[in-house]
Protein backbone atom coordinates (compact mmCIF):
# COMPACT_ATOMS: atom_id res chain seq x y z
CA UNK A 1 0.00 0.00 0.00
CA UNK A 2 1.07 3.35 -0.70
CA UNK A 3 0.74 6.42 1.74
CA UNK A 4 1.26 10.07 1.34
CA UNK A 5 0.95 12.16 4.24
CA UNK A 6 -0.29 15.13 2.15
CA UNK A 7 -3.54 12.94 2.52
CA UNK A 8 -3.11 11.83 5.63
CA UNK A 9 -5.77 13.14 8.46
CA UNK A 10 -3.84 15.69 10.69
CA UNK A 11 -6.04 16.11 13.63
CA UNK A 12 -4.62 19.23 15.15
CA UNK A 13 -1.33 20.85 14.66
CA UNK A 14 0.63 24.00 16.01
CA UNK A 15 3.85 25.50 16.83
CA UNK A 16 4.49 22.35 19.78
CA UNK A 17 2.09 19.35 19.00
CA UNK A 18 1.34 17.26 16.05
CA UNK A 19 -1.74 14.97 16.09
CA UNK A 20 -2.43 12.72 12.77
CA UNK A 21 -4.82 9.87 12.47
CA UNK A 22 -2.35 7.03 11.14
CA UNK A 23 -3.45 4.29 8.81
CA UNK A 24 -3.40 0.92 9.62
CA UNK A 25 -0.15 -0.88 8.71
CA UNK A 26 2.12 1.82 8.22
CA UNK A 27 4.67 1.63 11.07
CA UNK A 28 5.91 4.44 13.06
CA UNK A 29 9.56 3.77 13.36
CA UNK A 30 11.75 2.12 10.47
CA UNK A 31 11.00 -1.41 10.93
CA UNK A 32 14.57 -3.69 11.09
CA UNK A 33 13.83 -6.12 8.83
CA UNK A 34 12.77 -3.64 6.00
CA UNK A 35 14.53 -0.75 5.73
CA UNK A 36 12.99 0.84 2.57
CA UNK A 37 9.42 0.00 3.90
CA UNK A 38 7.66 3.64 4.36
CA UNK A 39 7.41 4.91 8.21
CA UNK A 40 5.68 7.70 9.75
CA UNK A 41 8.26 9.82 11.17
CA UNK A 42 9.81 9.65 7.75
CA UNK A 43 6.78 10.79 5.92
CA UNK A 44 6.11 13.41 8.64
CA UNK A 45 9.64 14.76 8.46
CA UNK A 46 9.50 15.03 4.68
CA UNK A 47 6.32 17.54 5.52
CA UNK A 48 7.33 18.84 8.80
CA UNK A 49 10.64 18.71 8.86
CA UNK A 50 12.04 17.76 12.57
CA UNK A 51 9.15 15.65 14.72
CA UNK A 52 9.88 14.37 18.44
CA UNK A 53 8.01 10.50 19.03
CA UNK A 54 6.52 10.62 22.30
CA UNK A 55 5.17 7.82 22.10
CA UNK A 56 3.90 4.44 19.62
CA UNK A 57 0.90 2.12 18.82
CA UNK A 58 1.40 -1.11 16.81
CA UNK A 59 1.75 -1.18 13.01
CA UNK A 60 -1.67 -2.49 12.46
CA UNK A 61 -3.43 -0.03 14.87
CA UNK A 62 -5.09 2.62 13.47
CA UNK A 63 -6.00 5.88 14.91
CA UNK A 64 -4.15 8.81 16.92
CA UNK A 65 -0.72 9.61 17.04
CA UNK A 66 1.04 12.27 18.58
CA UNK A 67 4.68 14.28 17.89
CA UNK A 68 5.87 17.18 19.77
CA UNK A 69 7.58 19.74 16.98
CA UNK A 70 10.17 21.31 19.88
CA UNK A 71 12.49 20.05 22.28
CA UNK A 72 10.68 21.75 24.82
CA UNK A 73 7.02 20.08 23.88
CA UNK A 74 8.72 16.54 23.77
CA UNK A 75 9.99 16.99 27.56
CA UNK A 76 6.77 17.58 28.56
CA UNK A 77 4.55 15.29 26.71
CA UNK A 78 6.91 12.57 27.70
CA UNK A 79 7.32 13.47 31.05
CA UNK A 80 3.11 13.17 30.90
CA UNK A 81 3.19 9.51 29.21
CA UNK A 82 5.79 8.75 31.82
CA UNK A 83 3.54 9.79 34.68
CA UNK A 84 0.59 8.35 33.07
CA UNK A 85 -0.70 11.43 32.83
CA UNK A 86 -2.13 11.12 28.72
CA UNK A 87 -5.62 9.49 29.09
CA UNK A 88 -5.46 6.62 26.05
CA UNK A 89 -8.59 5.65 24.57
CA UNK A 90 -8.75 2.81 21.95
CA UNK A 91 -11.85 0.81 20.73
CA UNK A 92 -11.69 -2.60 19.77
CA UNK A 93 -13.74 -5.50 18.14
CA UNK A 94 -14.04 -8.35 20.15
CA UNK A 95 -14.91 -12.03 19.42
CA UNK A 96 -17.43 -13.93 21.96
CA UNK A 97 -20.00 -11.45 24.12
CA UNK A 98 -19.11 -10.94 27.27
CA UNK A 99 -21.19 -10.43 30.25
CA UNK A 100 -19.88 -8.15 31.71
CA UNK A 101 -20.59 -4.23 31.49
CA UNK A 102 -17.27 -3.27 32.81
CA UNK A 103 -14.30 -4.49 33.91
CA UNK A 104 -10.49 -4.51 34.92
CA UNK A 105 -7.94 -6.43 34.07
CA UNK A 106 -3.92 -6.32 35.86
CA UNK A 107 -2.63 -9.68 34.04
CA UNK A 108 1.28 -9.31 34.47
CA UNK A 109 2.64 -9.03 30.99
CA UNK A 110 6.34 -10.29 29.75
CA UNK A 111 7.27 -8.95 26.55
CA UNK A 112 9.02 -10.64 23.71
CA UNK A 113 8.49 -14.20 24.10
CA UNK A 114 9.59 -16.67 21.82
CA UNK A 115 10.14 -16.93 17.84
CA UNK A 116 6.89 -14.89 17.64
CA UNK A 117 7.97 -11.91 20.16
CA UNK A 118 4.51 -12.35 21.82
CA UNK A 119 3.61 -10.16 24.62
CA UNK A 120 1.98 -13.22 27.25
CA UNK A 121 0.31 -13.23 30.52
CA UNK A 122 2.93 -14.88 33.10
CA UNK A 123 2.38 -14.10 36.87
CA UNK A 124 5.94 -14.64 38.12
CA UNK A 125 8.03 -12.73 35.52
CA UNK A 126 5.69 -10.26 33.86
CA UNK A 127 5.27 -6.76 34.88
CA UNK A 128 2.26 -4.82 36.12
CA UNK A 129 -0.16 -4.20 33.33
CA UNK A 130 -3.73 -2.97 33.88
CA UNK A 131 -6.73 -2.72 31.17
CA UNK A 132 -10.02 -0.96 31.77
CA UNK A 133 -12.62 -2.26 29.54
CA UNK A 134 -16.54 -1.25 28.81
CA UNK A 135 -18.67 -2.46 26.54
CA UNK A 136 -20.20 0.00 23.71
CA UNK A 137 -22.20 -2.57 21.73
CA UNK A 138 -22.89 -5.92 21.84
CA UNK A 139 -23.43 -8.03 18.35
CA UNK A 140 -24.31 -11.86 17.82
CA UNK A 141 -21.33 -13.67 18.26
CA UNK A 142 -18.90 -10.85 19.18
CA UNK A 143 -18.76 -7.20 20.89
CA UNK A 144 -17.32 -3.70 20.21
CA UNK A 145 -15.81 -2.37 23.55
CA UNK A 146 -13.32 0.86 24.42
CA UNK A 147 -10.38 0.24 26.08
CA UNK A 148 -8.33 2.26 28.05
CA UNK A 149 -4.74 1.17 29.09
CA UNK A 150 -3.59 2.19 32.85
CA UNK A 151 -0.06 1.31 31.29
CA UNK A 152 1.49 1.00 28.16
CA UNK A 153 3.10 -2.51 27.73
CA UNK A 154 3.54 -4.07 24.34
CA UNK A 155 0.42 -5.49 22.58
CA UNK A 156 -1.02 -4.86 26.21
CA UNK A 157 -4.95 -4.43 24.84
CA UNK A 158 -4.85 -7.62 22.49
CA UNK A 159 -3.31 -9.59 25.04
CA UNK A 160 -5.36 -8.63 27.76
CA UNK A 161 -8.40 -9.02 25.35
CA UNK A 162 -7.17 -12.43 24.48
CA UNK A 163 -6.45 -13.56 28.26
CA UNK A 164 -9.88 -12.67 29.01
CA UNK A 165 -11.34 -15.35 26.78
CA UNK A 166 -12.63 -12.40 24.13
CA UNK A 167 -9.33 -12.23 21.74
CA UNK A 168 -9.50 -9.92 19.08
CA UNK A 169 -11.31 -9.78 15.57
CA UNK A 170 -8.73 -10.59 13.26
CA UNK A 171 -5.84 -10.92 15.83
CA UNK A 172 -4.08 -14.67 14.63
CA UNK A 173 -0.84 -13.83 17.08
CA UNK A 174 -3.01 -14.17 19.72
CA UNK A 175 -5.71 -17.14 19.03
CA UNK A 176 -8.13 -15.56 17.48
CA UNK A 177 -9.98 -16.95 14.81
CA UNK A 178 -9.74 -16.49 10.93
CA UNK A 179 -12.23 -14.29 9.66
CA UNK A 180 -12.69 -12.18 6.69
CA UNK A 181 -14.39 -9.45 8.56
CA UNK A 182 -10.53 -7.41 8.73
CA UNK A 183 -7.19 -8.24 7.56
CA UNK A 184 -5.63 -6.81 10.93
CA UNK A 185 -6.50 -6.75 14.62
CA UNK A 186 -9.07 -4.81 15.10
CA UNK A 187 -8.12 -2.03 16.87
CA UNK A 188 -8.49 1.64 16.68
CA UNK A 189 -6.67 4.36 18.46
CA UNK A 190 -9.67 6.52 19.06
CA UNK A 191 -8.46 9.13 21.38
CA UNK A 192 -5.81 10.66 23.37
CA UNK A 193 -6.37 13.68 26.17
CA UNK A 194 -3.05 15.33 27.81
CA UNK A 195 -2.05 18.92 28.81
CA UNK A 196 -0.47 21.54 26.06
CA UNK A 197 3.20 21.68 26.67
CA UNK A 198 2.50 25.52 26.04
CA UNK A 199 -1.05 26.59 27.25
CA UNK A 200 -0.64 24.36 30.40
CA UNK A 201 -4.94 23.71 29.00
CA UNK A 202 -6.06 20.03 29.24
CA UNK A 203 -6.73 18.88 25.42
CA UNK A 204 -8.57 16.01 23.65
CA UNK A 205 -8.13 15.00 19.85
CA UNK A 206 -9.84 12.12 18.59
CA UNK A 207 -9.75 9.91 15.03
CA UNK A 208 -12.92 8.38 13.40
CA UNK A 209 -12.60 4.93 12.53
CA UNK A 210 -10.64 3.92 9.70
CA UNK A 211 -12.78 2.18 7.03
CA UNK A 212 -11.86 -1.40 7.48
CA UNK A 213 -12.98 -1.23 11.27
CA UNK A 214 -16.18 0.52 10.26
CA UNK A 215 -16.42 -1.86 7.63
CA UNK A 216 -16.10 -4.91 10.02
CA UNK A 217 -19.07 -3.28 12.77
CA UNK A 218 -21.40 -3.48 9.69
CA UNK A 219 -20.23 -6.68 9.43
CA UNK A 220 -20.57 -7.89 12.82
CA UNK A 221 -24.45 -6.33 12.90
CA UNK A 222 -25.29 -7.94 10.33
CA UNK A 223 -24.43 -11.59 10.93
CA UNK A 224 -26.85 -13.85 11.74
Amino acid sequence: MRYNVRTMRILYRDDAVLAVDKPANLSVLPEGWDKSAPYLVGMLEEEFKKVWVVHRIDKSTSGVVLFALSAEAHRSLSVQFEKHDVEKIYHALINGVPKWEEKTTKFPLRVNVGHRHRTVADDRRGVRSETRFRLLERYQSGARVEASPVTGRTHQIRVHAYAMGHPLVGDILYSAPETDIISRPALHARSLTFTHPDTGERMSVQADYADDFANAIVMLKSAK
